[in-house]
């Protein structure tokens, strides 16, 4: 279908997806309750898969868009990576309420939990253990990613191949060494308010760590495809910020909740 615009700005057009997203992850936080109070997770996995159904599907059209229908001028690239810093800020906040919540019990424990911290009785992780091993394991991560966008911009496809691969792999990594450590944990996520902030936090920022490695598989799959060039590449850069940002937010959590906790 010819367009007639007369403006760069791309109107989108009628999309049934943030409907079915919406609904996916309504019906996935029911079933996460439901599997909490009734051990039983069919609702939970009903609203997973409609959820990564949306995702592949709205990632299609998102494609489309930018790779076939040249809908992505200067203008609507401009206003995507405004949209991508906004969220980026909004996942700093949101992470900046869990620190909040760990100095306001740490800084001055209560005499619910012993006025210690650690409260009594829990044995903290030593940080230059498994936690070193995971800040190693993403700072590499995080140098292989511009690695990957350097060699986009020289226009370098073969090694932006291989150093994304590598951070996919090094994701992937972080993720099986930090299940193993909550496997090893002597206290969990109901032992006080450490117990909680810590896995809250820590778990959080996994979830992090997995959607960001889906994200960088996502631009993998597509730089394969040679939809990516060196001066159009929004997908891969907001997607090399947001790794970015899930590697500052580890540095933190190493410093506080693993290193400072312990010492």
């Amino acid at each position: 279908m010819k367009n007639n615009y007369n403006h760069p700005f791309h109107l989108v057009n009628y999309s049934p997806w943030p409907l079915t997203g919406s609904m996916g992850t309504m019906i996935m936080m029911m079933g996460v309750t439901k599997m909490f109070h009734k051990m039983n997770t069919n609702l939970m996995t009903m609203g997973l898969i409609i959820i990564i159904l949306t995702m592949i599907q709205w990632w299609r059209d998102m494609i489309r868009e930018s790779t076939q229908q040249g809908m992505h001028t200067k203008k609507v690239t401009l206003n995507m990576k405004w949209g991508m810093m906004l969220f980026i800020t909004s996942e700093v906040l949101f992470f900046f309420s869990f620190f909040w919540a760990f100095f306001h019990s740490s800084l001055s424990p209560s005499m619910d939990i012993g006025m210690n911290w650690p409260p009594k009785n829990i044995e903290s992780f030593n940080p230059f253990k498994i936690p070193l091993l995971n800040s190693i394991i993403l700072i590499s991560s995080g140098i292989s990613v511009t690695w990957t966008h350097q060699m986009m911009i020289l226009n370098n496809k073969k090694n932006s191949i291989i150093s994304l691969t590598i951070t996919i792999m090094l994701g992937v990594y972080f993720t099986i060494i930090q299940m193993i450590e909550y496997t090893e944990a002597t206290f969990s996520i109901n032992d006080s308010v450490y117990g909680t902030t810590f896995f809250m936090t820590t778990g959080f920022h996994g979830l992090h760590v997995m959607i960001g490695t889906t994200m960088l598989t996502i631009s993998l799959m597509r730089m394969w495809m040679n939809q990516f060039s060196s001066t159009h590449h929004f997908g891969l850069e907001a997607t090399i910020w947001y790794w970015h940002f899930v590697d500052v937010i580890w540095l933190f959590l190493f410093i506080f909740m693993y290193w400072w906790s312990k010492y």
